[in-house]
C-alpha cells in the first residue's frame, strides 16, 4: 500500500507482522504449564499401600484421601468426618449409582479407615474404589 505525504513524496506502508515476540510469550507460557501441571495434579501427599492387581483409574470421580494424620479430604479439600455424608450426596444424584475413590496411607489404622468408609456408606454410596499402587517388580 502506497500513499503520499505532505511534502508531496511516495511512501510505503509496512505490512509485516514481527511474530518474534509473540513467539516468545507462547514459548514462556509453554514452559510455565509444563512445569506448574505436575504440581497441580499432586494433591495431598500419601504412601498408598502397594498390590499385585492393581486397575488404573479411567475415569474422573470424587476422591477422598487419608492422610498419615488421619485428617480427611474430599478432593483437596479438608473435611469433618461427621459432615462427610451430607457433602457426598448430591442432589439429582442416584447414591447408588455413584462412585467413589478412597486413598488411605498405608500407616492409617484400619480403626480410621473403617470410619470414612462408614460415612461414605452412610451417604448411600456402595461403590467404594480404594486406590493402591503396583508392586515394581525387580529385575532378576
Amino acid at each position: 500500500m502506497a500513499f503520499t505525504a505532505s511534502s508531496g513524496h511516495t511512501r510505503t506502508s509496512l505490512a509485516d507482522i514481527n511474530i518474534t515476540p509473540l513467539v516468545d510469550v507462547v514459548l514462556v507460557l509453554l514452559v510455565i504449564f509444563m512445569v506448574t501441571a505436575p504440581v497441580l495434579q499432586s494433591g495431598i501427599d500419601v504412601s498408598v499401600p502397594k498390590t499385585r492387581s492393581v486397575k488404573e483409574i479411567t475415569q474422573q470421580r470424587l476422591v477422598l484421601t487419608i492422610d498419615r494424620e488421619q485428617n480427611v479430604f474430599l478432593g483437596d479439600k479438608p473435611v469433618n468426618l461427621a459432615q462427610l455424608p451430607t457433602l457426598l450426596h448430591q442432589p439429582k444424584t442416584d447414591p447408588a449409582n455413584q462412585v467413589i475413590y478412597l486413598r488411605a496411607d498405608e500407616r492409617v489404622p484400619f480403626g480410621a479407615f473403617a470410619s470414612v468408609m462408614d460415612a461414605v456408606k452412610q451417604a448411600g454410596i456402595s461403590n467404594i474404589s480404594i486406590v493402591t499402587q503396583p508392586i515394581q517388580k525387580t529385575a532378576k
